[in-house]
């Protein structure tokens, strides 16, 4: 740094702050931020969302397809147990790791149009809090679609 600008902080401390630390200007962003989902109904949304289509339909997925094992969530954040065999709950991919047959759901996910969220075993289902009934439902579609082509995995009774 020249001298001319070090010298320029001799006498005063540089304006700036940090985003986690009470800044003045990161304050005012989350506020707003806090003020549009209000307005916007956006915390209501989810929870609508959850409680009449993901949480029910998520639901009768799991009736229909038997590779899910166990249904949970709240609002737009829901995780689906993906197994080969519902009585043992054997997953469908150890834990750590991946399996072919789990790497195909996320295929078939992407091929008709749902980016999944994977984590071993497990698929999540997290659209954003804002989606539309409409979006929501499509969602379902696709995932329905999805698992339709990875049942022959399921080895249980």
């Amino acid at each position: 740094i020249p001298d001319y600008i070090a010298k320029t902080f001799d006498d005063r401390v540089f304006p700036g702050g940090l985003t986690y630390s009470g800044h003045p200007l990161a304050c005012a962003t989350a506020v707003a931020t806090i003020d549009a989902m209000k307005e916007e109904g956006i915390v209501e949304n989810a929870a609508h969302i959850g409680e009449t289509i993901l949480g029910p339909g998520l639901r009768e997925l799991a009736k229909k397809h038997k590779v899910i094992g166990d249904v949970r969530g709240a609002g737009v954040f829901w995780g689906l147990d993906i197994v080969t065999d519902r009585e043992s709950r054997n997953p469908m991919a150890p834990y750590g790791a991946s399996s072919p047959a789990m790497n195909e759901l996320i295929a078939a996910c992407k091929k008709n149009g749902l980016m999944p969220f994977p984590n071993f075993n497990r698929l999540h289902m997290t659209p954003p809090c804002n989606i539309s009934e409409a979006d929501a439902r499509l969602g379902l579609e696709m995932l329905d679609k999805a698992l339709t082509e990875i049942g022959k995995h399921y080895t249980g009774a």
